[in-house]
């Protein structure tokens, strides 16, 4: 690094490029989205200003409003019962000691399709009549429980939670099995010596000693709930009447169903400051925990 910090061109040449790659994709759009969130656009003719006419509307979008929530829900699914289980699993896993390769390599495995793909196989999961679950009710004998689960109000956005957890689990849990592999061996030995063994030091020892990777777990989800978007457009496109709408997917039909570019650009900009808002509020909480728990 002090070597590359002596060379003025060598710190250019590796820096430029990467700047440049930030302003195009990332600052660039949301200047432009900036600008026309603040404007009546219809993607083809000249943006008129307007103020903040755009948020207005959508502080007053009661459809709007159930994407926010159902956003929410996402995020609360991914901290409260996606991340425990996670934490769980990425324990077990790392006790076994026979095939443990192989049990990493299957938990991981979805995590490498798209989501696209995922989102068309749980669809003939979900299938009301040639579906895997349905077929699986229908032989164990609880037939009453079928159901046309993406259709239905009630299991329509749990069906989706529950495939968008299956698809990430596995990368997750990779995560948190290298912060576990990474503790020295010795602190867990001695931790045997004290007497704790099994759960007790899982939760004892690992736990606390991996939670600067459980925290960018839960900032990882916190963002990746708000930016959701593709699972609920293939499996469900928002349907039934709305109920599995997502931020993501509303702006998206705003803009390219109904032509409303510069409320979509609203959206995505209100996207933007509430993703910002739930990243500080956690890393608030986190560094108040931590204050209270070191003293």
């Amino acid at each position: 690094m002090n070597k590359t910090l002596k060379n003025p061109l060598a710190y250019v040449l590796f820096t430029v490029p990467t700047l440049l790659l930030y302003l195009m994709f990332f600052l660039y759009p949301l200047l432009t989205s900036l600008r026309y969130g603040f404007t009546q656009w219809n993607g083809i003719s000249h943006a008129q200003f307007n103020g903040l006419d755009n948020f207005v509307t959508a502080l007053h979008d009661k459809y709007f409003w159930v994407a926010v929530k159902n956003n929410i829900y996402f995020i609360l699914f991914s901290v409260f019962v996606q991340i425990p289980f996670i934490l769980a699993l990425a324990l077990l896993i790392s006790r076994v000691k026979r095939l443990s390769g192989f049990y990493k390599t299957t938990v991981f495995l979805p995590s490498i399709l798209s989501t696209a793909v995922v989102g068309v196989l749980w669809s003939f999961v979900y299938h009301p009549e040639a579906g895997l679950l349905n077929k699986l009710l229908e032989a164990i004998g609880l037939s009453s429980w079928k159901h046309v689960w993406l259709a239905d109000e009630a299991t329509a956005f749990l069906s989706v939670l529950v495939t968008n957890a299956w698809q990430w689990i596995g990368f997750y849990v990779v995560l948190v099995l290298a912060a576990i592999f990474a503790i020295p061996k010795d602190i867990l030995e001695a931790a045997e010596i004290d007497g704790a063994v099994g759960w007790k030091q899982a939760w004892a020892i690992t736990v606390p000693l991996i939670r600067p990777v459980l925290i960018v777990i839960v900032l990882l989800s916190i963002t990746g709930a708000m930016k959701a978007l593709d699972i609920v457009f293939v499996m469900t496109n928002g349907d039934p009447y709305g109920i599995t709408e997502v931020m993501a997917t509303y702006m998206y039909k705003k803009a390219y169903r109904i032509g409303e570019y510069g409320y979509a650009n609203a959206i995505a900009i209100l996207i933007f400051v509430f993703t910002v808002i739930l990243t500080l509020i956690f890393r608030f909480l986190t560094r108040k925990s931590e204050e209270v728990q070191y003293g």
